[in-house]
């Protein structure tokens, strides 16, 4: 199985066993809906405030304002292609992720799971640059937390 690196830098995040406990899910439902089976890889999950996003999202992005979620590849890959052995990091903003769940009306263990999700997709190829590449994104995103039993996030 995918080993995942957790780390809590700043933030108010709940304990790390639950943070762990949403970030295995959310890998689980990707995998199994990808069809990867036995996947031999490491994926790094960060857990900080909007500080702290805010500079990364200027710096490698230069957008000089807090996000939710940032994906980092350790390397380039296409959909469907072979796990590398490390996928890369996924950066999350308490303040952020916990604005926008009371801002939709969704629980935030919902909206965190989504969030992992979308970060782990970006890992994978996918992205939303274009309306078709978003319209396979969100269709895999609905389909994956649904398995979790999550409403579709984008309704």
């Amino acid at each position: 199985m995918i080993e995942i690196d957790i780390a809590v830098e700043a933030g108010d995040w709940p304990v790390e066993e639950e943070l762990r406990g949403h970030a295995e899910k959310a890998v689980s439902a990707v995998f199994a809906e990808l069809a990867i089976a036995d996947p031999a890889s490491e994926l790094s999950l960060l857990f900080t405030d909007n500080p702290s996003i805010r500079v990364l999202n200027r710096d490698w992005r230069g957008k000089d304002k807090a996000t939710n979620v940032l994906s980092f590849p350790a390397f380039e890959i296409a959909p469907g292609d072979p796990l590398p052995p490390m996928l890369g990091d996924i950066i999350l903003a308490s303040e952020t992720v916990s604005k926008e769940a009371v801002l939709e009306g969704k629980p935030f263990a919902h909206h965190l799971t989504h969030l992992i999700v979308h970060g782990l997709l970006h890992l994978l190829g996918y992205d939303h640059e274009n309306d078709e590449d978003a319209e396979e994104m969100e269709g895999l995103e609905r389909r994956m937390l649904a398995r979790l039993a999550i409403p579709d996030p984008y309704v």
